[in-house]
């Protein structure tokens, strides 16, 4: 097959899957006519193509892709033009596959499909190449966001770092669990004592009073039982406490203060251990930013992703929420799971509190997992995971 005929659809997947696992030299899309005019679209495409090492010859052919009889005369004339072509038609619109079915029955183009449910392409007709044929593309979390039209930036976690501290998120994980109703006025007292003015050097060494201001005028005292906890656990060193009077401290190392002055940290990280541990995923991220604006600065629209892993073709998001979970939360991430995966994505929210009825229904609603706190004390987050991929 030198060129594939690809039904442009607005999930992403559909529109890559093909070329991935057939490697056409060219791409003839048939689409829309405002995707036909998109310059952004064509280079995202070609720029995604490049990220994964291929480079087709892309073009964009518009018709009214609710008008079969359009969409077959545009069918027409591109089969008469190529002779070595076959047709993909994992996407598209009712209409446009109607079309397709129709060239097929005028002419001896190959026609094939995907299947989600089995990942396998399928020969429809003529199409001998494609017939039960595994699919065994696997995509990272960043061609996940690349084939979105988007790309990835650092977020509050370097994750080149973080095989270093392995060894740490269990220990840590526990040690929240044991004081997870104080968990919140713990990570504020770290955060009032060790501030630092935005151009200082970041100091380990932190020394401050023994009660220091919460919110709406409340007053914190020192955790003394966490404090003690974290020292055992090699995240503090040197702590000395005065009761009622001053603490001081030395955090191990710049990326153990940025856990510990973060509330939602410990769970994400037990979370991403928890999806490596399982050996499922190709590639797992914790605070993956999806920035779709492509200048990477601070202020361009993006969206941040608690836990994102992969698994061959089919990405799965994780929401994690050490409070109970908004119907908002659940309606982002379905937006988002929806938007980089269509059908073939999964989700999951994990929170550290016990799923009501309201939120589990609502879940449900969107096809969302939710892994709660009985969950996570018992030790089943990594038989859920499993279960999200069956």
């Amino acid at each position: 097959m030198r060129t594939l005929i690809e039904l442009y659809d607005e999930r992403p997947l559909e529109n890559v899957l093909g070329v991935e696992m057939f490697r056409p030299q060219r791409v003839i899309y048939v689409c829309p006519e405002n995707v036909a005019g998109d310059k952004r679209v064509h280079r995202q495409l070609k720029e995604y193509f490049r990220h994964r090492g291929l480079a087709p010859e892309l073009s964009f052919v518009r018709t009214d892709v609710y008008d079969s009889e359009s969409v077959l005369q545009r069918l027409r004339s591109i089969t008469e033009q190529e002779e070595d072509c076959a047709i993909d038609i994992t996407g598209g619109t009712d209409a446009v596959l109607f079309a397709a079915g129709l060239l097929s029955a005028e002419r001896p183009v190959p026609v094939f499909t995907y299947s989600r449910k089995r990942n396998r392409f399928f020969d429809i007709r003529n199409a001998a190449f494609a017939a039960d044929l595994p699919c065994d593309v696997r995509f990272t979390v960043e061609d996940c966001f690349r084939m979105a039209g988007g790309s990835m930036r650092t977020g509050r976690v370097d994750n080149r770092i973080l095989d270093r501290y392995m060894d740490d998120y269990d220990p840590f994980f526990v040690l929240y669990l044991e004081h997870r109703r104080d968990w919140t006025h713990i990570v504020t007292y770290f955060q009032r004592i060790s501030q630092t003015a935005p151009d200082a050097a970041i100091p380990l060494d932190v020394q401050g009073p023994y009660v220091v201001k919460g919110e709406r005028a409340s007053r914190i005292q020192a955790p003394e039982k966490a404090l003690a906890d974290l020292e055992k656990l090699g995240f503090l060193q040197q702590l000395q406490i005065t009761p009622g009077e001053q603490v001081s401290f030395r955090f191990r190392d710049h990326q153990i203060r940025t856990w510990l002055r973060d509330v939602g940290s410990v769970l994400e990280l037990y979370t991403y251990k928890a999806c490596l541990d399982t050996g499922l995923f190709d590639d797992v991220r914790t605070s993956a930013v999806v920035d779709w604006e492509e200048n990477k600065k601070d202020n361009a629209v993006s969206n941040e992703l608690d836990v994102m892993a992969t698994r061959g073709v089919t990405p799965v998001f994780i929401s994690c929420k050490t409070c109970d979970v908004k119907t908002e939360a659940l309606n982002e991430l379905a937006v988002l799971r929806d938007r980089f995966g269509g059908q073939i994505a999964r989700a999951a929210i994990v929170t550290a509190e016990r799923g009501r009825t309201v939120m589990r229904n609502r879940a449900s609603e969107l096809n969302i997992q939710v892994i709660d706190l009985n969950d996570l004390q018992a030790g089943r987050i990594q038989k859920r995971l499993e279960s999200l991929m069956r």
